[in-house]
């Protein structure tokens, strides 16, 4: 798939350009507790500034119903300072309470910036207009730029206006970061290296499965864990005890992890939710697990057999948890997942991984780097994976 990229425009000097990016980041006690979502789009806008634009940052923080002082994005534009060394600019007059006049008074002071500067816009997601997907608030929104540009792939799977509302109205461009997760994505589902091994795991049946659906078809394995494999346990007649399962989804899941391709675990690690009396249970006509006890992790010999596809993969997609890995002892699976994946990933293959649990895992083993593509992107990533089309990258495709 290919966008129309930020890179193309050729003469940025004094042009407003709007930054839609995602600085929904955890925040506590007054400071930003993680800040990757920030770095993530520092390329973008240091290109920006670089080429002499006037950069409107435009974003969201949680889900507020109006203003909320404590989902303000000063912390946001602080950590921003403190990165690029002077002062960041945000506009939150919220007494004015029509449009006409709010964005006036934005433009005045759009019109006083300098190229090569900063301007951010206090959170999205304060405006009615935003919440509400009003097509006048993003038009009244695009009247403040010459150029749109989308940085945040973990929003283009939303249709709100200050994401693909913008583009009706204004000439719209993908940011770096996005360009440069559309085209590791694409990597993946247009033309993989092969094999390509699709590792699969995490609680949220619904946006798993049409995943597996849609890359059946082109991966040469998947590799199963997680709250995936523990619905196909109790779909084929199994006790589960307190398994995390979706009953919901019992016969597709069942219909489609019988394909050939899909390699499911040999033995699991079952116990109790606090991680005690963690025994290990071979998967088969003998499983058998206590109704207190619930799967809360793949196995060594699983963990053996896995690795064994991921050393031979070109190209590895990875997404979700192999189990209830934040309790100790049943890290053990997927942290293991997480040390195999980087350590075949940039050279001998081509690896992607996105998710919070799973970035959250990488970072534990601490190999990060090593990674080609981390998505920034949870719920982007798996419908762009599932082959649904996002509003966001829709506006931007050539």
């Amino acid at each position: 798939m290919k966008v129309r990229s930020v890179k193309q425009l050729k003469n940025l000097s004094g042009k407003r350009v709007m930054a839609r990016v995602d600085f929904n980041v955890p925040t506590d006690k007054g400071k930003v507790i993680d800040d990757s979502r920030i770095l993530a789009s520092i390329p973008t806008i240091a290109y920006l500034m670089k080429k002499g634009a006037k950069v409107i940052l435009v974003s969201h923080l949680g889900r507020p119903e109006g203003y909320d002082k404590k989902l303000s994005l000063a912390l946001v534009a602080g950590r921003l300072q403190e990165i690029f060394n002077f002062q960041f600019s945000i506009f939150k007059q919220f007494s004015i309470s029509k449009f006409s006049n709010y964005f006036e008074k934005m433009r005045e002071e759009i019109d006083k910036m300098k190229g090569g500067r900063v301007l951010m816009l206090e959170n999205i997601r304060f405006f009615e207009g935003e919440r509400e997907n009003d097509k006048k608030f993003a038009k009244e929104l695009a009247g403040l730029a010459d150029y749109f540009v989308l940085d945040g792939f973990a929003v283009a799977h939303r249709d709100s206006p200050s994401v693909s509302g913008l583009a009706k109205y204004i000439p719209a461009y993908a940011g770096l970061l996005l360009e440069k997760e559309i085209i590791g994505l694409s990597k993946a589902i247009e033309k993989p290296k092969k094999p390509f091994v699709l590792v699969l795991g995490g609680a949220k049946m619904e946006t798993k499965l049409p995943v597996l659906k849609n890359l059946l078809s082109k991966a040469d394995y998947v590799l199963i864990g997680g709250g995936l494999f523990n619905t196909y346990l109790l779909a084929k007649g199994y006790k589960v005890g307190k398994s995390l399962v979706d009953k919901k989804y019992k016969k597709e899941a069942l219909k489609l992890l019988k394909n050939k391709k899909v390699i499911l675990p040999v033995d699991v690690v079952v116990g109790d939710g606090a991680g005690n009396k963690a025994r290990v249970v071979v998967v088969g006509s003998e499983f058998k697990i206590k109704s207190l006890e619930g799967v809360y992790d793949i196995g060594p010999r699983t963990i053996r057999l896995y690795a064994q596809y991921i050393k031979k993969a070109q190209t590895i997609v990875w997404n979700g948890a192999m189990g209830y890995f934040e309790q100790k002892p049943y890290d053990v699976g997927t942290l293991s997942i997480a040390r195999l994946v980087a350590s075949r990933s940039k050279g001998k293959a081509f690896g992607i991984i996105g998710g919070g649990e799973t970035l959250q895992a990488m970072e534990k083993v601490k190999m990060m780097e090593f990674i080609d593509l981390v998505s920034t992107g949870g719920g982007a990533m798996l419908e762009f994976l599932a082959g649904k089309s996002l509003p966001g990258v829709k506006v931007l495709t050539r």
